[in-house]
């Protein structure tokens, strides 16, 4: 897994490190000995099926619940015996919204000002400034019932940002909310990112993790069953392919002869060959048609996405019965 590397040559401390990382809840093993590393200025996404323990995770990193066993660090600081130090150095934006609808948005961020023992005059320009920031200055004065759900969520972010933390949670930002909102959160990510902020994701919509994070692992059953990023992970899932179609029978059909290992579709003209995807193995089957002087009419390249990877890892989909984990 990449990490961080400082001047000198030599790694430097993750922003978020977990070793055994155990969570149970009565005879439910929910956490069963995760490892982390999450290097500094990244974004790591951790992908699960409803129960998985996605929440969980985030909770005990957070510390808002103990862990059973292993140990975790955050911002350098032990999650067990410095929760303090941990909490002044993060933000968390959770499942469900921390907003106040009865007071306006101006209103709720002046109160997490306090919380954070802002001055008035420090608490107000924060304020402004983040309202400005996440394009809520019209609605600031208005009741946060009244917000859409992606201002609601850009609200309950600004909000997160108040005590300007190193390494912000967010657990499934983005549920909800309408493509365009979406694709808005995406973009706030990426700016909090670019200025050096590390940003834990929990998140089940796989083209989400894929367009955001460095580093994905998958929870299945209390375990990391991959990490890695998201081209090493599709790498693990067998079915890439490149796709030739022909629209002259006698060129399909001498194509069909001369290459190897193909899969015919004989009725649509079409040839499958087993492909990792790569420039090189594309390269050379080119330069093999080229040879024989064989000219597809059609190529496409066909590769595994975290889609095929999720199911591959998690099995297929189930309905989760409804217990504590269910929320977590």
């Amino acid at each position: 897994m990449p990490t961080s590397t400082q001047t000198d040559g030599h790694p430097s401390p993750a922003a978020i490190s977990a070793d055994g990382l155990r969570k149970s809840f009565g005879d439910k093993t929910v956490l069963d000995g995760i490892d982390l590393r999450i290097p500094a200025g990244s974004v790591f996404a951790l992908l699960g099926p409803n129960g998985a323990g996605k929440t969980t995770a985030v909770n005990i990193l957070s510390t808002l619940i103990s862990a059973n066993g292993g140990q975790a660090q955050v911002a350098g600081h032990d999650v067990a015996t410095a929760p303090q130090a941990v909490r002044a150095a993060i933000g968390v934006t959770g499942q469900f919204s921390a907003v106040d609808g009865l007071i306006t948005g101006e209103e709720n961020m002046l109160l997490m000002a306090d919380l954070h023992h802002l001055s008035k005059e420090e608490g107000r320009r924060t304020a402004t400034k983040l309202l400005e920031r996440f394009d809520l200055t019209e609605a600031a004065k208005k009741a946060a019932s009244t917000y859409s759900g992606g201002m609601k969520r850009r609200l309950d972010l600004a909000m997160t940002l108040v005590g300007n933390p190193h390494i912000i949670f967010l657990d499934e930002p983005t549920t909800g909310l309408d493509p365009r909102s979406r694709h808005t959160m995406w973009q706030i990510i990426r700016e909090l990112v670019a200025g050096g902020t590390t940003v834990f994701l929990t998140t089940q919509y796989l083209e989400e993790a894929d367009q955001l994070a460095d580093l994905i692992a998958v929870l299945h059953d209390g375990r990391i069953a991959a990490q890695g990023t998201a081209a090493e992970l599709k790498q693990l899932i067998p079915g890439g392919h490149i796709r030739l179609r022909f629209t002259d029978p006698a060129v399909y059909q001498a194509a069909a002869t001369t290459l190897r290992e193909v899969t015919r579709d004989d009725e649509a003209l079409t040839l499958q060959i087993p492909s990792d995807g790569s420039q090189r193995e594309l390269r050379s089957i080119l330069d093999w048609l080229d040879s024989v002087g064989i000219e597809a009419d059609e190529l496409t390249v066909h590769t595994p996405d975290l889609d095929d990877v999720f199911f591959a890892l998690t099995g297929p989909a189930k309905v989760p019965n409804q217990s504590k984990e269910d929320v977590r």
